[in-house]
């Protein structure tokens, strides 16, 4: 069982990115947006590798849960109708089973092992970047978001939710902010997350990735976006009377557009000092 729940994950992991890939390439053309949808069942679809692996483990607990409580089920009805008063009026006077004890003490720890298995590989393959290609700085504030580009010139810019009379056609309200991080697809990308004032929480459900932000410590994760579009978060701690609107607005755009985009904003934005930045030839 502990095999199976190491390799169970692999083996789904391809298949779940064949029906991922199939969706995209039958949605070719649209821009995705991940974002709740009214009456929504389940999680966001997952545009990393960490978000699709979290969907897998998922589903494999959900199926050792949901077996066990059939399990315990089927086992209370039939003690119910076999063991009740008017079908067992003399009860046994048996006070212990020692391979029952056994049994229902050994198999429940395996269970729990099979499950501690995957999930403590997936806490270290999501708790840290390897070989990052790029960093960006999150600092939490009452009630927004800052971002920093260490690695293009160090700018800096503050994203606000936009209200609802501001918000564009088709933008989803509560979520849209006035200025978008933007990521090139398929890079690593460490993302350090800090806080000016109290504790917030930095949560993209579509990347699988939330990270508290604390005054005075640095916490860290990273993402690798699989395909374009804009995807949506929130704060996810209660920090205050205007937790509920600090939301988070990312743009996975191609390499190329990015780099675009990098120029644009180092014209735009200043660095985390307040001095401009001055417009790189190349960027990173």
């Amino acid at each position: 069982m502990l095999l199976w729940g190491m390799t169970g994950m692999r083996v789904i992991r391809v298949l779940s990115r064949g029906a991922v890939a199939l969706v995209l390439a039958c949605l070719a053309g649209a821009a995705l947006a991940a974002q709740p949808e009214p009456w929504g069942i389940g999680m966001q679809p997952a545009a990393t590798e960490v978000a699709s692996d979290i969907r897998i483990l998922w589903h494999i607990v959900f199926a050792i849960v949901l077996a066990v409580c059939l399990l315990v089920l089927v086992l209370l009805v039939y003690i119910i109708w076999r063991f009740n008063a008017k079908r067992n009026p003399r009860p046994s006077t048996a006070s212990h089973n020692t391979w029952l004890e056994i049994t229902w003490t050994v198999i429940p720890a395996v269970i729990v092992a099979a499950i501690a298995v995957p999930s403590v590989k997936l806490l270290y393959f999501m708790d840290r970047a390897q070989d990052a290609e790029m960093t960006i700085k999150v600092t939490g504030y009452q009630w927004f978001w800052g971002y920093e580009y260490p690695d293009h010139g160090g700018f800096t810019f503050d994203a606000v939710m936009l209200a609802d009379d501001k918000l564009p056609a088709g933008a989803p309200r509560l979520l849209e902010t006035d200025n978008r991080i933007v990521i090139p697809v398929n890079t690593t990308v460490r993302v350090l997350v800090t806080s000016q004032d109290v504790i917030h929480a930095w949560a993209v459900p579509a990347f699988g990735v939330k990270v508290d932000s604390v005054p005075g410590r640095i916490n860290e994760t990273w993402i690798n976006a699989d395909h374009e579009g804009v995807y949506y978060g929130q704060c996810s701690e209660l920090c205050g009377v205007n937790h509920a609107f600090m939301p988070i607005t990312v743009e996975v755009v191609s390499k190329d557009r990015f780099a675009t985009w990098v120029r644009e904003a180092q014209t735009k934005f200043a660095r985390a000092d307040g001095t401009p930045v001055q417009v790189a030839s190349e960027t990173r």
